[in-house]
């Protein structure tokens, strides 16, 4: 799939997530890059799962008056690796809002528990 076909579903997707999570995106950039680099591995992740999109930044609960100022949040998506897994067009859109919603998640340090209160476990 082109970039720009990928991007209009990443759209669609925020267009859709819950209101609450929207509120967020002010404070978070979306980017998509093809593919995880080795920075983004996680080294208690044994098993080497598939990695679909990435939060990077402090989550809420965790910051305090020094984190002021700082760059924006970053949620990476994983173009390929969601492509792969998802050959069906209308099961990619909704596992780009998953993938996004989950990482906005991480952004308010929601656990699960929550995540299945509003559709997406």
């Amino acid at each position: 799939m082109h970039r720009t076909a990928f991007e209009k579903l990443v759209r669609e997707a925020l267009d859709r997530i819950p209101a609450e999570f929207q509120a967020a995106m002010k404070n978070v950039a979306i980017v998509i890059e093809d593919r995880p680099g080795p920075e983004a591995a996680d080294p208690e992740d044994e098993g080497g799962g598939v990695l679909y999109g990435l939060y990077q930044g402090i989550p809420l609960p965790d910051r305090s008056a020094d984190d002021s100022g700082t760059t924006p949040d970053v949620i990476v998506l994983y173009q390929e690796p969601l492509e792969e897994d998802f050959p069906n067009r209308k099961d990619l859109a909704r596992e780009i809002e998953i993938t996004i919603v989950h990482e906005i998640a991480h952004y308010f340090g929601f656990d699960e528990e929550t995540l299945e209160h509003y559709g997406y476990d």
